[in-house]
């Protein structure tokens, strides 16, 4: 079958879905990565194929709107800058969107696109499911991922999922309508859409269920897989560069914030610095999407590297704790210093501490050299948190994330 795969967002949103299309290549399949285009070398590289969205995440974020987004104080009030943000600029990706899945048999949809990834299948006739990266469907269980990890009790937390749900329809509701329009017969408008997708539409997740178990109120079709790992090459090396820095010392420090902006990224990199050398540790700080940078004896600035490579290495990973960085650090078995920044972090740095892999995690907005110092003393200096990330580590690199998704496909193809 003709697969597309839709997603949109950094490249943490993109890179695990080069993972699982290249298992669904394996698998028969023809798979086609339908993303932004500075992602265009990441789904070559697993030999996908590729369909070019508008729209540079990088460039959005550092704009004005993205850093208004950015200095906002608390998760519930970025979420409601980011829905306008994505509304203004959605709209340009609905032609792209809708001619890769004309050319396709089966849509695969991540939680960036779900709604306008659904609406178009259902438009065109085509079968469909998600394949998310974070458990959005409402429960009991714990809150909504985007607004932190305060609990407002099972129904409370319910109330929550349906409310960031319906505001997450809201981002994509002009697009959707716009998509309707051009489509002959018209799908269902926004309210019957988000009905169907919430009680009947498949939706597989790629991470772990000894990170997140499947919540036991969540309706039959709503399934955990384990994580759909990013595509290396087999022959893949860190550079040449980095491996001296390696060999020339202990194992460092990772220090990494991956694709969040961040203001005043000079004084950020002297305190991460600063908070190395406090705890005697040296670092591999990279450089990010934030701007992060050091020069000296005992730290090394670097670019994108395969995590599978480099984390394994590591004494510890100071990051942002967004889900694909979450999944690398854990893949890897060293614990974490969670630093989380928006949205969804949170609620993965409160699984890590919970999961024994990580302290208590060092908000960002209270990030300074001497909490930071604190946290990587304790981290590296208590070995039960790299034995418990060793153990987990071997558990979850026994799943295989991607053979749920080829059957659910086969599925679906004979729907």
């Amino acid at each position: 079958m003709r697969v597309a795969v839709m997603t949109a967002g950094s490249r943490g949103d993109v890179a695990p879905y080069t993972g699982l299309g290249h298992g669904l290549m394996r698998a028969g399949h023809e798979v086609t990565l339908v993303s932004h285009a500075c992602f265009a070398p990441l789904a070559a590289s697993a030999g996908l194929g590729f369909h070019a969205v508008p729209v540079d995440p990088r460039a959005e974020l550092a704009s004005a709107r993205g850093q208004v987004m950015q200095r906002s104080g608390t998760d519930v009030r970025k979420l409601a800058h980011l829905v306008g943000m994505v509304r203004a600029v959605v709209g340009r990706m609905s032609d792209d969107l809708l001619r890769a899945a004309r050319a396709s048999d089966v849509v695969l949809v991540s939680s960036s696109l779900g709604p306008l990834g659904h609406t178009i299948a259902q438009g065109l006739g085509l079968p469909s499911m998600g394949v998310f990266l974070q458990p959005l469907a409402p429960t009991g269980e714990f809150p909504p991922p985007v607004t932190g990890t305060r609990s407002w009790g099972a129904t409370g937390n319910r109330l929550a999922g349906r409310a960031v749900n319906a505001a997450v329809d809201h981002m994509f509701a002009d697009a959707a309508r716009a998509l309707r329009g051009r489509l002959a017969p018209p799908p269902a408008g926004s309210p019957a859409d988000r009905r169907t997708r919430e009680r009947e539409w498949p939706v597989l997740h790629g991470f772990s269920p000894l990170v997140v178990p499947r919540p036991h109120d969540w309706r039959p079709g709503l399934e955990i897989t384990g994580y759909w790992w990013p595509h290396d090459l087999p022959r893949a090396e860190l550079p040449a560069r980095l491996r001296d820095f390696l060999d020339a010392g202990p194992p460092p420090v990772f220090v990494g914030l991956g694709s969040a902006t961040v203001p005043e990224p000079e004084r950020l990199s002297r305190a991460v610095v600063r908070a190395l050398r406090t705890a005697g540790l040296r670092g591999v700080i990279q450089r990010g999407w934030g701007g992060l940078h050091a020069d000296g004896d005992d730290v090394i600035t670097i670019d994108e590297v395969p995590h599978s490579l480099l984390f394994p290495r590591m004494a510890a990973i100071v990051h942002h704790a967004g889900a694909g960085t979450t999944a690398a650090a854990l893949r890897a078995g060293v614990p974490a210093v969670p630093v989380p920044v928006q949205f969804d972090a949170a609620f993965w740095a409160s699984r890590l501490a919970a999961l024994g892999v990580a302290p208590r995690p060092v908000p960002f907005r209270s990030l300074t050299s001497a909490a930071l110092a604190a946290a990587l003393k304790e981290v590296t200096r208590e070995p039960l948190y790299r034995r418990r990330a060793l153990a987990l580590s071997e558990r979850i690199r026994s799943e295989d994330g991607v053979a749920p998704v080829v059957t659910a496909l086969d599925r679906l193809g004979r729907t």
